[in-house]
């Protein structure tokens, strides 16, 4: 970890461009709180006038956007220090705030329905400020039987704060009161074994027991609270099962699905496909288990390259490749990309008590900011490319699409992340005169396809078979999570993997199943997706259009459905055959990477 008072500050955020100071997020804190004493005086006014409704709508707006930097900007000081009180205060009071606004206005949109939807239709028609909030209220319709009438929404409200605390509890627990494990590797060097700095030892140690050591230092840190662990997650569940039951919805899936308007189909197809096609994913682990010659593979050996590849990237050299990269999006992408890479949206390596991972998050009236937590490897270069796809994602909706419409769905999110990896696993295979980077490039595209594709939908009916066991009044407990996870790894790797006691813990450490239920299907479909607007890109005969239909989809915000957005875009993904292609082109890639290992002389 580095010293973050000794990091040049062109590699920090600047957090200056949402607030310059305490004082000034006080001063909108206070503006906001004046703001909703506005809403409920449109009580009873809206149903007959559309000019009371266009003026709440206005009013709704403004203090949405001035809410977005309120929350984000102690949030984003909390994730760079989870030990910094004044940020924890600062979120709480903001939390609070939302608490008692939502109590506030819990007559808002059952009183919205009570006007009929013709009626609606006109007055949008009629007002041009109404025109462009046309699909969230059609979506309000839409999905009308899942909301209650203002006095159960008003209840319900209640809860808000207390409903998200869960997820709160964990990040405590997983970031501010984690213990970390030191050990001792081979080389002598004494090391605490962080998230981050786990990665990079399973990702460039070649020694198989330093590999052992890093493992069980960091899941052992996990396995220390492994009940406490369970109980924040079995209360999670709950909570979603509880909101699903009292919103009329089957499911806590169809819950997850019916918001997105995403045929329960989808989520189906995806986990059969996944176990159906599970015969290239057991290939390529015996093929790693043989080049790099194991008796035993376990998946902590599942980072190391096959090659003795540990080249070190620079952070400012990956940002010159990732920029080189996006050149096939023309020339407006990749200037738009230079901006976003300068000084002061990125936060890029990994300091003391700063949150894991890596992400990219956009505020509309600011512009995004990306959190990574880099260590010059391979793989963070193309975390660098990723996330820069969302960020790019961000920048030509909100610059495309208004404020009530310029928010993308998260089942096309990743989407554009995952397409850039493929932008730049190109760039650097066409531009490599190393026949062993070249090794190394493939695999990393064989391991996007693991982790993105396969991990995430083993994760994703982790989820699933979770929910259905408190929706079938059965118990959750640390080792009945743990023996779900085991049987998962078990039906999607058979025996090629060994499956370490603590490797069933894993549900732990993924903050998505904490702070995101039921997102992770969505980085696989996401990448079924990507992959097909990708081959059509590299098909000569239609690049050029596919190309502006690609950019269209990231210019579109939240204006459509995620499904007809990427229908729009060529992709179809209500057929199985879309997942399918994935396992074909593993496949495919397997071939090619297994005659490359022949010709190097490592099998």
């Amino acid at each position: 970890m580095k010293d973050r008072n000794l990091i040049d500050k062109k590699y920090k955020w600047n957090l200056e461009d949402i607030y310059k100071s305490w004082n000034e997020w006080q001063l909108d804190l206070k503006k906001v709180e004046e703001l909703m004493k506005e809403v409920p005086k449109y009580k009873g006014q809206i149903k007959d006038s559309s000019e009371k409704f266009v003026e709440l709508n206005n009013l709704t707006e403004k203090i949405s956007r001035i809410i977005d930097k309120l929350y984000l900007y102690p949030y984003m000081l909390k994730d760079l220090d989870s030990t910094d009180e004044t940020a924890s205060i600062k979120m709480q009071e903001i939390e609070m705030l939302f608490g008692k606004f939502a109590v506030e206005i819990a007559w808002l949109d059952p009183e919205i329905l009570e006007i009929p939807i013709e009626t609606m239709k006109e007055w949008i028609e009629k007002n041009p400020e109404l025109k462009v909030r046309e699909f969230p209220l059609m979506e309000l319709y839409r999905l009308k039987s899942h909301l209650l009438d203002e006095g159960k929404e008003k209840l319900l409200s209640y809860y808000s704060q207390f409903m998200a605390s869960s997820s709160d509890i964990y990040g405590e627990l997983s970031i501010s009161d984690i213990k970390w494990n030191k050990v001792k590797l081979s080389t002598g060097e004494e090391v605490e074994v962080t998230n981050g700095l786990y990665s990079k030892i399973l990702s460039t140690n070649r020694n198989q027991e330093d590999r052992r050591l890093a493992f069980e230092a960091l899941y052992n840190s996990y396995n220390n609270s492994k009940n406490t662990f369970a109980a924040i997650y079995r209360a999670i569940v709950q909570r979603n099962v509880a909101t699903t039951r009292a919103r009329n919805y089957k499911s806590s899936l169809d819950k997850a699905l019916e918001n997105k308007n995403v045929p329960r189909e989808v989520f189906l197809s995806l986990m059969e496909s996944t176990i159906e096609n599970s015969a290239p994913l057991r290939r390529y682990m015996e093929l790693r288990k043989k080049a790099l010659k194991l008796k035993e593979y376990h998946y902590y050996d599942n980072s190391i390259n096959i090659i003795d590849y540990d080249k070190v990237f620079e952070y400012d050299k990956a940002k010159e490749i990732v920029l080189n990269s996006v050149k096939p999006l023309g020339d407006e992408y990749q200037e738009k990309m230079k901006k976003a890479i300068s000084e002061g949206w990125l936060d890029v390596f990994e300091t003391p008590n700063k949150r894991s991972g890596a992400y990219s998050v956009n505020i509309y009236d600011v512009h995004p900011y990306m959190l990574l937590n880099y260590q010059e490897t391979m793989d963070d270069v193309f975390t660098l490319a990723h996330e820069l796809g969302h960020t790019m994602h961000s920048i030509l909706s909100s610059e495309n699409q208004p404020y009530p419409i310029a928010d993308y769905t998260i089942f096309v999110a990743e989407v554009a992340s995952t397409f850039n990896e493929r932008l730049l696993l190109d760039y650097m295979l066409e531009n490599s005169n190393d026949a062993l980077e070249k090794i190394a490039l493939l695999e990393q595209a064989l391991s996007n396809i693991v982790g993105t594709f396969f991990i995430q939908t083993l994760f994703a009916t982790y989820e699933y078979e979770a929910h259905k066991l408190v929706e079938e009044d059965r118990a959750i407990t640390a080792d009945i999570l743990s023996d779900l996870m085991e049987d998962l790894f078990k039906k999607y790797f058979g025996d090629t993997v060994l499956i370490d006691e603590l490797q069933k813990i894993i549900w732990a450490r993924i903050p998505h199943f904490f702070n995101s239920p039921f997102y992770v299907y969505q980085y696989s479909t996401s990448f079924a997706a990507s992959a097909k607007l990708y081959s059509d890109l590299k098909n000569p005969k239609i690049s050029e259009e596919a190309r502006e239909r690609y950019l269209t989809l990231l210019k579109s915000g939240g204006n459509n459905h995620p499904m007809e957005q990427l229908k729009l875009a060529g992709v179809d993904l209500s057929q199985k055959e879309s997942f399918d292609a994935v396992a074909k082109e593993f496949n495919r890639l397997i071939d090619i990477f297994e005659e490359e290992l022949k010709k190097a002389g490592v099998i």
